[in-house]
C-alpha cells in the first residue's frame, strides 16, 4: 500500500452517530423482535406480531418527529453517507404511516387467510427499514442497500399467498422486472462513480454531494451521462413510470390486496425520495448549458418532461379499459407518479433555493395525499373481495352502495379525491405540483396534465356510479369491519380532509431549508 494513502486512512477518524439513524433502527429491532415471537410463541399468541409491529412503527414516528423538532446535532454523518434535512423526515413519515395502516388492515386478513402473521409482519418492517434508509441516503451506496432491503422484502410479500398461482405470478414477475432495474441503476452508479475521478488524483465519488462538485471536473463526461441516463431507466422502474411500468398491473392484481396498497404508496414514495435526492441535488441546475453540468442537467430534466406525459396519459388511458378494480387502481398508480413527475420536474428547473424547496415539498405533499387516499381505497377493496380476492371485478361492486352504505361511501369519497375533488386532499397535492410547475413556466406541461385529469373522471366516477346506479344480479352480505380496518377507514378519511382544507402546516413541514442536503434552522 501507498505510504501516503495508508497515513491518510489512518488519519480518518469514524464519523458514527447512531441518534442519527435511530428511527430505522428502531424498526429494524422491532422486526428481529417480531421475528423471535413469531418463532418461539404459541400458535395462538402470535397475533402479537401486529400489535409489536405497530408499537415499533409509532416508536420510530415518535423519534422522527423528535429529529424533526428538537435536534440540535449534526446534520450528517457515517462520512455524509447518511443525512438529516426536511426531504429525509418528511418521506419517513410517509413510509411508517404507510407501514402503520398496512399492519392495521393486514392483522384480521392474516389470521383470516390461515397465513403466518410473524414472516409478514417482521417482512414489512425490513421494507420499512429500507424505505427510510432510500430517504436518509445522502450517498448512492446506502440508497441502492435500502432499495435491495425494501425490494427483497417486497418479493417476498407479493408471492405471500403461497397456494394461490396468482400471487406466485405476481412475485416473480416482480422479482425479475425488478432485478432487472436494480441492474440498471447499479451500473449507473458503477459509471457514475467511475466519472467522477478527476485528473487531479481524486478517486471516484460515490457521495451525492461530492458528485454535484465533480460534474465539471470529471475525467470521463460521456460516463456521467451514461450513468445518468440508467439510474434513471432504474429509478423510472421502481416508480412505475412508462415505460417502464409494464410490470405494475399483472403484480398490483396478483398480490394479496394490503401488499397491493403497501406496494402502491410505500415504496412509490422512498422511490421518490431517492430519485429527487440524486437528481435535484447530485446533478443540480445551472444558468449555463455549455458545461458539463449543465448540460447532464438539461438532458435529465428534458427526459422527465417528455416521461411525466407519457406516464399520465397511458396511466390514465390504461386505467379506462380495465374491468378489475384492482388494475384500474395499478394504472391510477402509474397516472399519479406522472403527476408527481411534474412536481419534480418544477424541483429541478432552478437553481433558487426557496422555489426549489417549495417544489421540493410539494411533491412530498402530494405522495403523502396519495398514500392516505390509496390505503383508505385498498382497505375497502380489501373488505369486499374477501378471502382469495374473490371480488375484485367491477361487476362485484354492482349495487353494493344501499346494501353497504358506510364502505361505499367511504369508497367514493376516495375515489372523487384521487380524482381531484375540491377540498380533498387529492385536489390540494394537483394543486401545489401543478403550481410549482407553472412558476418554472411549464405551461404546456400543466395544460396536459390538467387534461389527464378530466380523463381519470371516468374511471373513478365509473366505479361510483356501479355501486349506486346498476342493479346487483348475484347475492350480497355485507362484510364484516373489523376494529382495526374501522381505525384505518377514520384516520384516511380524516386525513383525505384535513389535508385538503388545511395543507399550510404540512407543506410547511415538508420544505427543505438551504443549504438544499443538509437543513438547518
Amino acid at each position: 500500500m501507498n505510504l501516503s494513502l495508508a497515513l491518510q486512512i489512518q488519519n480518518v477518524s469514524p464519523d458514527v452517530n447512531l441518534l442519527l439513524i435511530l428511527p430505522e433502527l428502531i424498526v429494524c429491532t422491532a422486526g428481529v423482535i417480531v421475528m423471535m415471537v413469531d418463532a418461539f410463541a404459541r400458535p395462538r399468541q402470535r397475533w402479537m406480531t401486529g400489535g409489536l409491529a405497530l408499537v415499533g412503527l409509532v416508536a420510530a414516528m415518535a423519534a422522527s418527529f423528535w429529529m424533526w423538532s428538537g435536534w440540535a446535532g449534526p446534520r450528517e454523518a457515517f462520512h455524509g453517507m447518511i443525512v438529516l434535512d426536511e426531504l429525509r423526515l418528511g418521506f419517513t413519515f410517509i413510509a411508517l404511516l404507510v407501514s402503520a395502516l398496512t399492519v392495521l388492515v393486514s392483522m384480521v386478513w392474516v389470521e383470516g387467510e390461515n397465513l403466518p402473521a410473524g414472516e409478514f409482519h417482521s417482512l414489512l418492517l425490513f421494507a420499512t427499514s429500507g424505505m427510510m434508509l432510500m430517504a436518509s441516503g445522502g450517498d448512492l451506496v446506502i440508497i441502492f442497500l435500502g432499495l435491495e432491503i425494501l425490494s427483497i422484502a417486497t418479493y417476498v410479500m407479493a408471492g405471500f399467498r403461497r397456494t394461490d398461482l396468482r400471487s406466485n405470478e405476481s412475485s416473480l414477475k416482480y422479482f425479475i422486472l425488478g432485478s432487472f432495474s436494480s441492474a440498471f441503476l447499479l451500473y449507473g452508479i458503477a459509471l457514475v462513480y467511475g466519472a467522477t475521478a478527476t485528473r487531479t488524483g481524486l478517486a471516484g465519488t460515490t457521495n451525492i454531494a461530492e458528485i454535484a462538485n465533480r460534474l465539471d471536473v470529471s475525467l470521463y463526461p460521456p460516463l456521467l451521462f451514461a450513468g445518468a441516463a440508467m439510474m434513471l431507466v432504474g429509478f423510472g422502474f421502481k416508480i412505475a413510470t412508462a415505460p417502464f411500468h409494464v410490470w405494475t398491473p399483472d403484480v398490483y392484481e396478483g398480490a394479496p390486496t394490503p401488499v397491493t396498497a403497501f406496494m402502491a404508496a410505500g415504496p412509490k414514495a422512498a422511490g421518490f425520495a431517492s430519485f429527487l435526492r440524486v437528481f435535484v441535488f447530485g446533478f443540480p441546475f445551472v444558468a449555463t448549458v455549455a458545461s458539463v453540468q449543465g448540460q447532464i442537467h438539461a438532458a435529465w430534466l428534458g427526459a422527465l418532461v417528455v416521461l411525466a406525459i407519457i406516464t399520465m396519459t397511458i396511466g390514465n388511458v390504461g386505467a379506462i379499459v380495465q374491468n378489475n378494480v384492482k388494475r384500474m387502481l395499478a394504472y391510477s398508480s402509474i397516472a399519479h407518479a406522472g403527476y408527481a413527475l411534474v412536481g419534480f420536474v418544477a424541483a429541478g428547473a432552478t437553481g433558487d433555493p426557496v422555489f426549489k424547496s417549495e417544489a421540493l415539498s410539494s411533491v412530498a405533499f402530494y405522495m403523502l395525499t396519495y398514500a392516505v387516499m390509496n390505503l383508505g381505497a385498498f382497505a375497502v377493496v380489501t373488505l369486499i373481495a374477501r378471502s382469495g380476492d374473490r371480488r375484485t371485478d367491477f361487476e362485484d361492486y354492482n349495487g353494493i352502495g344501499f346494501q353497504s352504505p358506510g364502505l361505499a361511501f367511504t369508497l367514493s369519497l376516495f375515489m372523487l379525491s384521487l380524482l381531484g375533488l375540491p377540498l380533498t386532499a387529492g385536489f390540494m397535492g394537483k394543486i401545489m405540483v401543478f403550481r410549482a410547475a407553472l412558476n418554472a413556466g411549464y405551461y404546456s406541461l400543466v395544460v396536459i396534465a390538467v387534461l389527464n385529469t378530466a380523463i381519470s373522471a371516468y374511471y373513478y366516477l365509473r366505479l361510483i356510479i356501479v355501486m349506486f346506479f346498476r342493479e346487483r344480479t348475484t347475492s350480497w352480505s355485507a362484510p364484516r369491519v373489523p376494529a382495526s380496518v374501522i381505525v384505518v377507514l377514520i384516520i384516511t378519511v380524516l386525513g383525505v380532509f384535513y389535508l385538503g382544507l388545511f395543507p399550510n402546516r404540512v407543506l410547511d413541514a415538508f420544505k427543505t431549508r438551504p443549504p438544499a442536503v443538509m437543513a438547518t434552522r
